[in-house]
């Protein structure tokens, strides 16, 4: 039996400027915190690549703005970074990477609104090794199935308190629809609205590429991802790959989306901050563009994210 994946805990405590270490196995939160019994609390998670964290601005400003719709009181983002790299440093210390594909980290930042009545939210960072799946989907693709997520691409705006655009921890259906992804044979999904538009993924935004021809005979590459405002999370990956395509030449869209268009690209992207860029070989069991076009974007795309900080 192999032992557990070494995990480093840093709560934020005002009494502790670089927060407070704690024993990740020992128990840490009451049983009536309410991000146990209700999921009422937001995360981000991050990556940290020789002992760096990448997008860490991006994941601070999303987090402040889940916790804004959450009506939730956290950190200041000082704070939020002093426990950060004290909780990625602990952990390399702690546990030397053996090669550079090991040396990635998992970087989690939870906070719940703790216990009824408390003074302050209970908030913490949670390092740990990055798994083999995601490097492994990277290199070889995945396989996806559409899934209609239950309601239209305008419920965002009539019902603001479904709290679509926010990052919280009531993620149980998205991970159900991932259950329910692998017995089918498929990696994820890609959610579709009830009205037809494509969505996002249950932890990641979809991208799609089209290569043409222009007048002079040069090639003209186009990445385009779903509307914000049809209910989903701003990508901060999906960000930071536009800004940089954008400087690369790329062409940049945002839909709305159908399922057609997915299947009538050159390549599709799921694309997080752990996983990073993973293409989508099939979806609903229908091939998606030609692989050289694929293996070649993705290439690219891959090389413009691997530089982003």
């Amino acid at each position: 039996m192999s032992s557990p994946a070494p995990v480093v805990l840093v709560f934020l405590d005002p009494a502790y400027p670089d927060g407070r270490m704690a024993d990740a196995a020992k128990p840490q939160l009451l049983v009536t915190d309410l991000g146990v019994t209700r999921g009422d609390g937001i995360f981000e998670t991050m990556l940290a690549v020789g002992g760096t964290v990448r997008k860490m601005q991006a994941h601070l400003d999303r987090l402040a703005g889940s916790a804004r719709a959450l009506d939730l009181e956290i950190p200041e983002q000082e704070a939020w970074q002093r426990a950060i790299a004290a909780a990625v440093a602990r952990h390399r210390a702690g546990n030397p990477p053996s090669d550079a594909d090991a040396d990635e980290l998992v970087v989690k930042l939870v906070v719940t609104r703790g216990v009824e009545g408390a003074p302050a939210p209970t908030a913490w960072v949670q390092v740990s090794p990055a798994g083999a799946v995601g490097r492994r989907q990277r290199e070889t693709g995945i396989d996806v199935i559409l899934l209609d997520r239950g309601y239209d691409s305008d419920v965002a705006d009539r019902a603001p308190w479904l709290l679509l655009g926010a990052k919280t921890l009531s993620y149980a259906v998205n991970m159900a629809a991932l259950r329910h992804a692998h017995k089918q044979g498929a990696d994820d999904v890609i959610f579709v609205s009830s009205d037809g538009r494509v969505l996002e993924g249950p932890t990641s935004t979809v991208l799609l590429a089209h290569v043409e021809k222009s007048d002079d005979g040069t090639a003209v590459k186009r990445l385009i991802t779903p509307r914000l405002d049809s209910g989903i999370l701003p990508g901060t990956s999906q960000g930071a790959l536009f800004a940089a395509a954008k400087a690369a030449g790329w062409e940049l869209g945002y839909g709305p989306l159908e399922p057609r268009d997915l299947l009538d690209a050159d390549a599709v992207w799921l694309i997080s901050s752990v996983r990073l860029l993973a293409p989508v070989n099939r979806i609903d069991g229908k091939e998606i563009g030609a692989p050289a076009i694929q293996k070649e974007l993705t290439a690219e795309l891959s090389g413009l994210f691997a530089g982003i900080q």
